[in-house]
């Protein structure tokens, strides 16, 4: 365990262990973002019948997410004239911010986690939320109608979702008796719970879409309607801070799921040969590709229905499967 390492080094060594750990994690994450967005491109080209990018790094456009990055660091970095200065700056730093402490606490197999926090779920729950605080400040700063009407849609989108997302996994604990990711996992020695959860797994399925602004819960951008929302006005590097976080918690949020549901590090019980590593990233893999997959078919809905839908849907459904949880958990007991 990577926190094992600093607890055991001399207090002088920490801060510089701590740094070079952080340092490399990070590269780690960017490593992710660059090629999970090359990965979302080729396969919505192979979904929509077209080649995706195939000409910076040979056939399968292995450098082309690269040459967008440096291409996009280069552009001018433009703030409008009547926008807040002050908050217009920090509002990309506070929207990233979260989504990098957030990952922090995934644990990758039993060994590899980078901080291994007795509650981390609920370390999870209330840091990512603090992304919202980002988005509205970024809406507000722009001085921009379409950002402040995508501002106030991702505000009301977050909260809304936030709530059956948290309902969809107290099953989850109820049934592992703990908020600590790594025995959450544990508990999962004899079934998944996807298969134990069913319903929580679906709700919270839903739920992440929605909380990532992905299609087809991508109001607040809704570049049909709002031109981009809560980030029109930026550009350059800070526009590349709102893009580096989505897709940090498109990491996030996909390693979540595999904790939560798909087993972690654990192998089936025929192919305990393979290494727990191969299967994190095995089932993290599939998750990230139904989250691509779901981009690609539906289309976006409209804002009535998104709200409709997590009030009167998820969240009576979210409340129904922990009483069911909590019912069969006491029969078995009982039993």
């Amino acid at each position: 365990m990577i926190q094992d390492l600093l607890y055991s080094s001399p207090g002088w060594a920490n801060f510089g262990i701590f740094f070079l750990l952080a340092t490399v994690f990070l590269f780690v994450i960017l490593g992710f973002v660059t090629y999970a967005i090359l990965a979302e491109r080729k396969v919505m080209g192979f979904m929509q019948l077209r080649h995706g990018p195939n000409q910076v790094g040979g056939r399968w456009g292995l450098l082309q997410t690269v040459a967008d990055v440096l291409k996009l660091l280069l552009k001018e970095d433009t703030i409008p004239k009547l926008a807040d200065r002050p908050l217009f700056i920090l509002a990309p730093v506070i929207a990233f911010a979260p989504a990098f402490m957030v990952v922090a606490t995934i644990p990758f197999t039993d060994k590899l986690q980078f901080a291994d926090i007795g509650v981390g779920l609920l370390y999870y729950i209330a840091i990512s939320g603090l992304s919202t605080v980002g988005v509205v400040t970024a809406s507000w700063a722009s001085n921009n109608k379409y950002s402040l009407l995508g501002g106030m849609r991702a505000a009301a989108q977050m909260i809304s979702y936030e709530i059956p997302l948290v309902m969809s996994v107290l099953g989850v604990i109820l049934l592992s008796g703990s908020l600590n990711l790594n025995d959450i996992v544990e508990a999962q020695k004899d079934g998944w719970f996807i298969i134990l959860q069913p319903i929580a797994f679906i709700v919270f399925l839903i739920a992440a879409v929605a909380e990532l602004n992905r299609a087809p819960f991508d109001l607040p951008e809704a570049e049909s309607e709002l031109v981009a929302g809560f980030h029109v006005e930026y550009s350059g590097f800070r526009w590349a801070f709102f893009m580096l976080s989505e897709y940090v918690y498109f990491f996030a949020m996909s390693s979540l799921i595999t904790v939560l549901f798909l087993g972690g590090w654990l192998p089936l019980p025929f192919l305990g040969f393979i290494p727990g590593a191969v299967w994190f990233a095995l089932k993290f893999s599939l998750v990230v590709f139904i989250l691509i997959w779901f981009r690609v078919t539906f289309p976006r809905v409209r804002a009535d229905q998104l709200m409709e839908f997590g009030w009167k849907v998820l969240l009576p459904v979210a409340l129904a499967n922990i009483f069911l949880t909590a019912l069969l958990k006491e029969l078995l007991t009982i039993f």
